[in-house]
C-alpha cells in the first residue's frame, strides 16, 4: 500500500481552498515546495467547463516536473461545485519527485474536500490530461455493470466449449484456459499499482467461490520479494520491479505465477495452470496493465536481482566457435610403419622413405 509522505497544505493553500469554492475559480495548481504542498497557480473562469479545460489546464503541465490539478465544474452535488482532481506524472520527471507526488495525492485530497471531487484521473501525457482524455476516462467508467453469476456462467460455457482440429497429419483438440471473475478490491489494487500508488500487488485463487481475490499490497523491495512468495500455496504476483539498464532507469511491471511443486494438491496445480492466461487477458486487455514479462518460479528464492534483470535484459548469445578437432596427446609413440599394398598412392615422402627402408 502507499506510504504517506508527511507532507501538509500551507496556511496559504488552506485559506486559498475556502474562498476557491465559490465558483470564481476554474483551475488551482498545487505544487510540493519546501515539503509543504503550496498554490502554484489559479485561474478563474471564462467560459463553460468544456471550453476552458485545455485551455486553462495545458499550459499549467510542465515537461518535467508532476503538479497536482483541481479543474470545477459547473455541476454540483450536496456540498457545492464538483471537482475533478488530475494528477500529472510526467514519464520524464525524476523518480524522487513522482514517488513524492504519488505518496501526497490521499493527503490533498482528503485537504481540499473528498466530497466534492466527482472523479479522479492520473496523466503521464498530455493528451491523458486533455479534453478528450477526460472524456475517454469517463467513457470507461461508464463501462457495463458486472454480470450476474448466471450470466457469468453461460460466458464461461461459451468460452470453454471444446474445440476440435481433426486432419490427415494430426488429430488434437484445445481448450482455452479457465476463466474466473476477479474481485473488486483487488481490481481497484491492480489500478492503484498501474497509477503508480503501489509497487507490490498478490492475488490468490478462491477455488470454493470460483474468484480471484486480493492477498497483499505491502510495499516491496526487491530483497523483500521473495519472502512474499508462500511456500505451500501457489499465487499470483504483480511486482513492479524499479531497477537501471545501460544508463535508464526504469520501472517494468512483472508477472508473477510462483507454483510451489507438489506441496499443493493436484486440483490446486490445474485450476491455478488454466486460469493464468486468462487472468493475464484480463490485466492486460481490460484493465489496462502493460506487463512487461511473465515469469513462472517453484521456489521464491529464484527472484533475486541478477534473475530479473536476466529475465528482462537477456544477455546477447556469443558467437558459437567452429569445432575443433584437438591434438593428440604429446607423449604418444613413434609412428607405425605400414608396408604399402600393390596400387596404393604414397600419401607424403616420409612415407615413402619409411617403406623403403622396410623393403
Amino acid at each position: 500500500m502507499s506510504h504517506q509522505t508527511g507532507i501538509e497544505a500551507s496556511d496559504d493553500l488552506l485559506a486559498f481552498f475556502a474562498r476557491s469554492k465559490e465558483g470564481e475559480v476554474r483551475v488551482i495548481r498545487v505544487d510540493i515546495e519546501d515539503e509543504q504542498l503550496v498554490l502554484g497557480k489559479s485561474v478563474d473562469t471564462v467560459g463553460s467547463w468544456e471550453d476552458d479545460f485545455d485551455k486553462l489546464i495545458q499550459p499549467l503541465l510542465m515537461e518535467k516536473q508532476p503538479c497536482y490539478i483541481l479543474y470545477r465544474l459547473d455541476t454540483q452535488n450536496d456540498m457545492g461545485y464538483e471537482w475533478v482532481f488530475l494528477s500529472w506524472s510526467p514519464d520524464f520527471a525524476p523518480v524522487r519527485q513522482k514517488m513524492l507526488y504519488a505518496g501526497t495525492r490521499s493527503t490533498l485530497k482528503k485537504t481540499f474536500g473528498g466530497g466534492q471531487i466527482k472523479e479522479e484521473v492520473f496523466g503521464t501525457t498530455v493528451e491523458d490530461l486533455s479534453l478528450d482524455g477526460y472524456k475517454k476516462h469517463l467513457d470507461s467508467q461508464e463501462a457495463p455493470a458486472p454480470l450476474t453469476f448466471a450470466e457469468e456462467e453461460l460466458q464461461f460455457i461459451k468460452k470453454n466449449e471444446v474445440n476440435a482440429e481433426i486432419g490427415v497429419d494430426s488429430k488434437h483438440q484445445s481448450m482455452p484456459g479457465v476463466t474466473f471473475p476477479i474481485s473488486q478490491d483487488a481490481a481497484d489494487k491492480v489500478q492503484e499499482l498501474k497509477m503508480g500508488e503501489l509497487n507490490y500487488v498478490q492475488l490468490s485463487l478462491d477455488i470454493k467461490n470460483e474468484r480471484i481475490c486480493l492477498e497483499n499490497t505491502d510495499d516491496t523491495s526487491t530483497a523483500e520479494l521473495p519472502s512474499r512468495v508462500p511456500t505451500d500455496q501457489a499465487r499470483y504476483h504483480l511486482f513492479v520491479f524499479k531497477h537501471t539498464h545501460e544508463g535508464d532507469y526504469m520501472e517494468s511491471i512483472v508477472f508473477i505465477y510462483s507454483m510451489p511443486g507438489y506441496k499443493c494438491s493436484i486440483k490446486e496445480r490445474m485450476l491455478y495452470s488454466s486460469a493464468k492466461s486468462p487472468l493475464v487477458d484480463i490485466l492486460e486487455n481490460h484493465l489496462g496493465l502493460e506487463l512487461i514479462k511473465k515469469i513462472e518460479i517453484s521456489d521464491g528464492a529464484e527472484l533475486t536481482e541478477d534473475f530479473l534483470q536476466d529475465e528482462l535484459h537477456p544477455k546477447k548469445n556469443a558467437v558459437k566457435q567452429a569445432f575443433a578437432k584437438p591434438k593428440g596427446p604429446s607423449n604418444r609413440g613413434p609412428r607405425r610403419i605400414t608396408k604399402q599394398r600393390p596400387g596404393e598412392a604414397v600419401e607424403n615422402n616420409n612415407d615413402v622413405e619409411e617403406q623403403g627402408s622396410v623393403i
